[in-house]
């Protein structure tokens, strides 16, 4: 099938996949022949068709990384048979993503050599790990990490350790070469690239109004400490509390800011950073993304550019933060065990008691700890303790955790450039796409020219996450493949006819949503407090799934356990 017959089949076809979206409560991706708004797109897309070089898909791939049948074992889990060995502990580490990585440092650090750390997957990292695709290291999830703030003293320590940072004259300098390098961003818009995310080319007098009005408003609101990273430095009062009670939504609207593309770039934003967009988040989290970080600095203000000022010092790796997941779980790997599924944690007087089930062997071994640190989502502890708290029982009913989709697309050649100012960058953005765009892995490499690289595409379905999860399980790898290349091709009209290999990446649970209400809740604050042998480490605990507070969590928990060890 060829030609204008194999695009006819594609319209159909792509068009029957916008309806089910839209039906389930998904994002809509854009199907082919369905963009004549998109000048710049159409010249190219006509060219191609009169010469006859209409992009055919060519390219093999499969789904990698999260294994969701195990996961679904501890779901559907009605008991198990009598455990083939028993085993003792003094501190058992449920989860080896970034919170569990760090308390298991931080108990290395504080002299504890008998611990063991339970992974559910083939490799510790979590949400933070990585893969090789075509021969180039790619992430498969988080890709980045902002220079810490002032707050975040003890990542900043990581970094100092694995020669990231160093203390010059009182002042901070970084590896340049893992800094992300120029350029750092760019928007397709109006059928071109422009530099930076914030909405510039092709906007009216009443877009930039509305900006300076949002830079104004979250300069007033960033008083001293009230939004920090980690979240458990900053302080908690009625106003932010007020914030977390509405949506961002509810609270641009009271502030009258209502200009289409201010709105889509903040809802981009909270779903970049939050996995849902901001009908869904509070107005506390909304805020806390600018207000946390480099503010937000409306075009005009200043005599560089506001999308210049708005960007973080970024580290970055091709295969993201993986680079960081490995290095911290190199020391503790006599001391992991993966592809280990916890069933069941009971706390006692003495002691805490483990149901774990080697997943390779099938053999249940029950182990004995004198604590527990329970370095997963709260939805999954509320399952595994035999005793929940009400407060947990709570997070596990009222805290929503996005799905998302990654797909890394390997490509064989350099792709079309549209008109613009603005050249292939790290981070590439679709103005009014349903995803989040693409990095390119090849970015931090020192080559002159463009060539063959990986994209790694994003998409966050926390809209509706019941739905995103159904979809992420029900749908297969080639219908994914054409939404993620029906994005692109928008920008990128050859792409079909470059992309060698697509590897998709599902998180079902792949970060909790600041959701109105949760970050003030009574339920989650009673979780932050350790109670008892068993401790909660996790992100979930911020409502605010990024590295500074997974790794805050965990060495929280860690620090304690160790306390209560010498204690005796």
């Amino acid at each position: 099938m060829k030609g204008r017959s194999r695009r006819r089949f594609l319209q159909g076809a792509l068009g029957a996949l916008g309806g089910s979206a839209a039906a389930a409560g998904l994002p809509r991706f854009p199907g082919r022949g369905n963009l004549q708004e998109d000048e710049g797109r159409g010249v190219w897309q006509g060219l191609l068709d009169r010469l006859g070089l209409h992009p055919k898909a060519d390219f093999s791939g499969g789904f990698v990384g999260q294994q969701v049948e195990r996961g679904h074992l501890l779901r559907d889990y009605r008991g198990a048979p009598a455990p083939s060995e028993r085993r003792r502990t003094s501190v058992a580490i449920v989860g080896g993503g970034i919170a569990g990585l760090a308390a298991a440092r931080a108990l290395q650090r504080a002299g504890i050599e008998d611990y063991q750390l339970f992974e559910l997957e083939d490799e510790a990292g979590g949400n933070s790990r990585g893969g090789v695709v075509g021969g180039y290291a790619c992430p498969w999830g988080a890709h980045y990490l902002p220079t810490p703030g002032p707050y975040a003293e003890d990542v900043a320590e990581l970094l100092t350790e694995y020669r990231l940072r160093r203390e010059v004259g009182g002042k901070a300098e970084y590896d340049e070469m893992q800094l992300c390098h120029s350029p750092q961003e760019r928007l397709y818009i109006a059928g071109g690239w422009q530099d930076g995310l914030l909405p510039v080319r092709g906007q009216d007098a009443a877009a930039f109004v509305d900006y300076r009005r949002f830079a104004e408003l979250v300069a007033a609101a960033n008083r001293p400490r009230a939004f920090t990273i980690p979240t458990a430095s900053s302080r908690w009062d009625e106003t932010l509390a007020a914030l977390d009670g509405q949506s961002f939504r509810q609270w641009l609207d009271a502030q009258q800011l209502g200009a289409p593309a201010l709105r889509w770039y903040l809802d981009y934003c909270c779903r970049d950073d939050y996995g849902a967009g901001i009908d869904h988040v509070s107005a506390w989290a909304g805020l806390h993304y600018f207000a946390s970080r480099h503010g937000f600095t409306a075009p005009g203000q200043d005599s560089a550019s506001s999308n210049e000022l708005d960007r973080d010092d970024l580290l970055t790796w091709p295969e993201g933060n993986a680079w960081l997941a490995r290095r911290l779980a190199v020391p503790q790997r006599e001391r992991t065990q993966t592809g280990a599924l916890v069933l069941r944690v009971e706390e006692g007087r003495q002691q805490v008691e483990l149901d774990v089930l080697d997943l390779p062997s099938r053999r249940l071994v029950h182990w004995t700890a004198q604590r527990v640190i329970l370095a997963a989502p709260l939805f999954v502890a509320a399952r595994l303790l035999a005793n929940p708290s009400s407060a947990l029982l709570e997070a596990a009913r009222s805290l929503p955790h996005a799905p998302w989709l990654v797909a890394n697309l390997h490509i064989d050649s350099p792709l079309i450039e549209h008109q613009g100012n603005a050249p292939l960058s790290w981070d590439n953005v679709l103005y009014g796409s349903p995803g989040l765009g693409y990095v390119d892995a090849m970015h931090q490499s020192t080559r002159p020219y463009a060539d063959a690289t990986v994209l790694t595409y994003y998409t966050a379905l926390g809209n509706d996450p019941s739905a995103g999860r159904h979809a992420l399980l029900e749908r297969p790898w080639a219908q994914w493949c054409e939404m993620v290349l029906a994005d692109l091709e928008q920008a990128h009209p050859d792409i079909r006819s470059k992309v060698r290999r697509i590897e998709l990446m599902r998180y079902g649970h792949a970060m909790a949503i600041p959701a109105p209400g949760v970050r003030g809740s009574a339920w989650l604050a009673a979780l932050r407090e350790p109670r008892g042998r068993v401790a909660h480490a996790h992100s979930d605990l911020s409502a605010y799934s990024v590295f500074e507070e997974a790794y805050h969590w965990g060495l929280r928990a860690g620090d304690a356990a160790a306390v209560a060890l010498h204690r005796g």
